[in-house]
């Protein structure tokens, strides 16, 4: 479906002085419009400030037939007819011609010329004879590399474009004839070529391959090629030739239509064989064919018609390169990066646009509502003419792109109009006697030849009655204008002010809420992103204006997508977010309804709680809050409980969110998150029995799972830092137990990280980095206590471990009563230990401070229990003197878990003599048995010949040591 407008795409127009009668026509750079008629070929400018100024004149050698210029190697090629035989020139350094008598060089392709020689035709044109074995039918150039492609009947000639380096200051272009491409069966009429890309068209019929590098399968590039097709299906497809001798006066035999997509298009009957060129066989580039699309077309007999009207024509690949590619001014070594490719063809009443770079998909199809003679295809529109009319059509190109370059496509974070998008035409502009088309960037030229005798009807019949397709649009002959035939060169108006008339152009449909407005903004911001595809046509400040229009068009399709009843109303928050609307501005731009029969739609409800759940730092006003209550309270009550909850409803009135709150228990939404929520305003509202009673109405699993259906009740980000709520620091000083769980839940749950959470303890205690509040010493514990991966485990022992040796090193008292006891630890998680019987020893309750017994406890439990690894905390034992009975009872506890039971009893023997007893039965067993006799009783009797005031304590353990003995041994 093609949907038609009234817009206008065409501005100013301005007629070419040609001399002669235009015949052929192209262009493709600033100065380089050319115009041939007969044996003669003009050039002119068709940008900037020299518009339809004459740069050049020069004759050919032959009639032309047909013309194309290359921008790199600025050179042109033409097919010449001269005597009934045709040939293929290419004419280079034609910008040197600067009078008819000023000399031509002619040279063959190939001739290589000496440096002398060819500084005489530094200030020459030359023409480049390419001598071919048959006809030439239709040539093209690639856009990028200047490569030359030639059709003949059943071949294709590619001759490669070269720069011979003759000096420093000189070179000279050259072309190079490196692969033939045989096809059988076909007559191309057409030819397209872009980076390896070639699309060949005949009458009914498109190819499109992709030549590749490197050999694959059975393609190998050949010497001497079959021209037979070795596929079966081409001897029941390929009957062109015989079907037409089978017809009659009263039988027509037509070929089905066809539509072949990638690897399947081989089954089309067409034989494609490469055959290489190359001289040395050491240049020879081998490659392989890659099918893309095979389409063919049936003529419709349904009536009578011209073969003219069932002819393709209009053939185009269309490159979009990447946004800083290489400018064109750069050698031509250096290629652009291709990001994607367009093929566009066309019969008299229907166009087809292809992507076909990574994968091969239609994208349109153009329905003309008259005959069209040809068409012209940029990123922002198809122009196609008819024998009296310019229509200009919008394209999916820029789509496209999008989605092929942008990985955040189609997601929450961006959004682009669907390439399926129906598309439109936005003028049909009339123009007699339209010829032939072709553009340069934004410059559509145009010939056009009117027949004398509608010439003189036009003159006598001035009132001509026009149809309603074209009744607004007003005849224009330009000052200058001939009457038979003239080129002119029409301006497309720059892409804002057209954007800016297609958005007031859909205003005229917001009051019916249609989905046209959605239509016509769509393509306004697809024309804003054609635009911005290429970056080296904007002007320095053009850029920043279209960006400002890309953010406005965001805005109003965000706007379109919020107020409208649509099945994409989710599309409103991509939108939004491309159009840099802060929450406060998209809400201003709602027509709230006094009332409370204002109806919502999705759009606007899916984006308002999305960007509520992103945490912005936005903060609304206390009016604008209430409203996103209000509309969640009517529209969405399970959400605002939630709502309620985020960082850009703070300045929200508490008696007023309390209303909304009050309001769900009606509806029969009471639960949990409602209670927890409820809690927090009451908070707010400074009444701490209501707030008490809140909480006391459910268990505290209840409140637990409460608070992981929504953390931010606890903590909330403001610019990147984390931010305890009011209703956490509440719960610290009243129910501390309560918020360890709750955050050990939200951890658990993965909605808040390990850093995060020892964050929001330190800022909540008001401890800076370097200091550890004890409820986040409770909260490791806790951690502890539950399930722990192994590498979480052990850094999770490190942080505790460390912490009770600082604060024992330091004899630090917590800032609040632990939440656990070592008691407590040890019956609820097995990765706190029995503490072993000889550590009492040890550290009896004497040789302990009553304050700091229990964190002794908790690291001696620690050390003693199964899970962590004791080598990588005795870097930091320095702090405890072994002097110290804690000290003692640590450092003997980590070099026990090591095995270093010797070093263990020389320091027992020297500190704590009636330890080492209890010691020796508890850890000196089994293959460490032997240390009793080798180790333990030497060193006993020796330290008692010397004496000393131990000796007391080393007799009693000698005594331990031989009825420990005994006993042993049953005696």
């Amino acid at each position: 479906m093609v949907h038609l407008y009234n817009l206008h795409p065409f501005g100013s127009q301005q007629v070419v002085p040609c001399t002669l009668e235009p015949e052929r026509l192209c262009c493709g750079a600033p100065d380089a419009l050319f115009v041939a008629a007969g044996c003669r070929v003009e050039a002119f400018a068709v940008a900037g400030q020299e518009l339809c100024r004459p740069r050049c004149a020069f004759s050919t050698l032959g009639s032309v037939r047909r013309l194309v210029y290359s921008e790199p190697g600025d050179y042109l090629v033409m097919i010449e007819e001269k005597h009934g035989a045709t040939c293929v020139r290419a004419y280079v350094n034609w910008r040197r011609k600067r009078s008819e008598s000023s000399r031509v060089c002619v040279r063959m392709v190939g001739h290589s010329m000496e440096a002398p020689v060819s500084e005489a035709f530094r200030d020459q044109m030359s023409i480049v004879e390419i001598p071919l074995a048959e006809a030439p039918l239709c040539i093209c150039c690639c856009p990028v590399k200047g490569d030359l492609l030639v059709g003949c009947t059943n071949q294709l000639f590619l001759f490669t474009l070269k720069c011979q380096v003759m000096s420093e200051e000189l070179s000279v272009l050259d072309f190079e004839r490196s692969l033939v491409i045989h096809i059988n069966s076909i007559i191309p009429v057409e030819l397209s070529l872009c980076l390896g890309h070639v699309a060949v068209m005949s009458d009914l019929e498109v190819l499109i391959l992709k030549l590749e590098s490197g050999p694959k399968g059975g393609e190998r590039v050949s010497h001497h090629p079959q021209r037979t097709s070795s596929n079966p299906v081409s001897q029941t497809e390929g009957l062109t030739t015989e079907t037409s001798q089978l017809e009659s006066d009263d039988f027509v035999f037509c070929q089905k239509p066809m539509e072949l997509i990638g690897e399947k298009s081989r089954q089309s009957g067409m034989s494609v064989t490469l055959e290489s060129t190359g001289l040395a066989e050491e240049k020879v580039k081998y490659l392989h064919i890659q099918h893309l699309l095979y389409r063919r077309f049936t003529p419709d007999i349904s009536f009578c018609v011209s073969s003219d009207d069932i002819k393709l024509h209009s053939l185009q690949l269309l490159p979009i390169y990447r946004a800083g590619s290489p400018s064109d001014g750069e050698k031509l070594s250096q290629e652009k990066e291709l990001l994607s490719l367009f093929c566009f063809f066309s019969l008299p009443h229907a166009g087809y646009l292809y992507m076909v770079v990574k994968s091969v998909e239609l994208m349109s199809v153009y329905q003309y509502p008259e005959k069209a003679l040809q068409a012209v295809l940029t990123p922002q529109f198809l122009h196609v003419i008819t024998s009296n009319n310019l229509q200009c059509f919008t394209v999916r190109c820029s789509a496209a792109v999008a989605r092929e370059d942008d990985p955040y496509m189609d997601t929450t974070l961006k959004a682009c109009p669907p390439v399926s998008m129906d598309v439109c035409a936005l003028r049909i502009q009339l123009f007699i006697g339209l010829k032939a088309i072709c553009h340069f960037k934004n410059h559509i030229i145009l010939m056009t030849k009117a027949d004398p005798e509608a010439t003189e009807e036009r003159r006598e019949s001035p009132k001509r009655t026009l149809s309603r397709r074209t009744a607004s649009v007003q005849l224009r002959m330009p000052p200058g204008a001939g009457p038979g035939w003239n080129v002119y060169i029409v301006n497309t108006v720059p892409p804002v002010q057209l954007y800016k008339e297609m958005v007031d152009y859909s205003n005229t449909y917001k009051t019916v809420q249609t989905q046209s407005c959605i239509h016509l903004l769509s393509e306004a911001h697809l024309l804003v992103r054609a635009a911005l595809l290429d970056t080296q046509q904007l002007e320095p400040g053009e850029r920043a204006e279209l960006m400002e229009a890309f953010k406005e068009s965001c805005g109003h399709l965000g706007d379109c997508y919020s107020r409208l009843a649509t099945q994409h109303a989710h599309l409103a928050l991509p939108y939004y977010k491309m159009s840099s609307l802060s929450l406060a501005e998209v809400l201003a731009r709602v027509d709230w309804a006094e009332d409370e029969s204002q109806k919502y739609e999705r759009g606007l409800l899916f984006y308002v709680n999305h960007s509520l759940y992103e945490n912005l730092d936005e903060e609304l006003s206390g009016e604008l809050a209430a409203r996103v209550a209000e509309m969640f309270c009517v529209a969405e009550p399970k959400r605002l409980p939630h709502v309620l909850c985020s960082p850009s409803m703070k300045n929200i009135d508490p008696s007023r969110a309390w209303s909304c709150l009050s309001s769900l228990d009606a509806c029969g939404f009471s639960s949990v998150l409602v209670t927890l929520t409820r809690a927090a305003v009451a908070l707010k509202l400074g009444d701490l029995d209501l707030h008490r009673k809140e909480i006391q109405s459910h268990s505290e699993m209840q409140l637990v799972c409460g608070f992981i259906l929504e953390p931010r009740l606890l903590i909330q980000q403001r610019k990147g830092l984390t931010v305890p709520t009011e209703l956490a620091a509440h719960l610290k000083e009243s129910q501390p137990g309560l918020l360890v769980a709750a955050v050990l839940g939200l951890q658990k749950n993965d909605k808040i990280g390990i850093e995060e959470a020892d964050s929001f303890f330190k800022v909540l205690c008001g401890k800076g980095e370097d200091s550890i509040p004890q409820l986040l010493v409770d909260f490791w514990e806790a951690q502890l206590v539950s399930c722990l991966p192994d590498v979480v485990l052990q850094e999770l022992c490190f942080k505790l471990t460390s912490q009770y040796i600082w604060r024992l090193s330091n004899r630090q008292l917590p800032d609040t009563t632990p939440l656990r006891t070592s008691e407590d630890l040890i019956n609820a998680c097995s990765h706190y230990g029995l503490i072993y019987p000889w550590v009492r020893v040890l550290s009896p309750s004497s040789l302990a401070d009553k304050n700091y017994r229990e964190d002794l406890s908790k690291l001696q439990s620690l050390l003693c229990g199964p899970s962590f690894d004791i080598a990588s905390i005795i870097p930091f034992l320095e702090p405890l003197s072994v002097d110290t009975a804690a000290g003692l009872s640590i450092h003997m506890l980590c070099h026990t878990r090591l095995k270093e039971y010797e070093q263990c009893l020389d320091t027992l023997l020297d500190r704590c003599p009636q330890a080492v007893i209890p010691y020796a039965n508890h850890e000196l067993k089994d293959e460490y048995r032997t240390l009793w006799w080798k180790k333990l009783l030497p060193e006993l009797c020796q330290r008692i010949k010397y004496g000393g005031e131990k000796l007391q304590l080393y007799l009693a353990s000698l005594k331990e040591l031989i009825l420990s003995d005994k006993r042993q041994l049953g005696m």
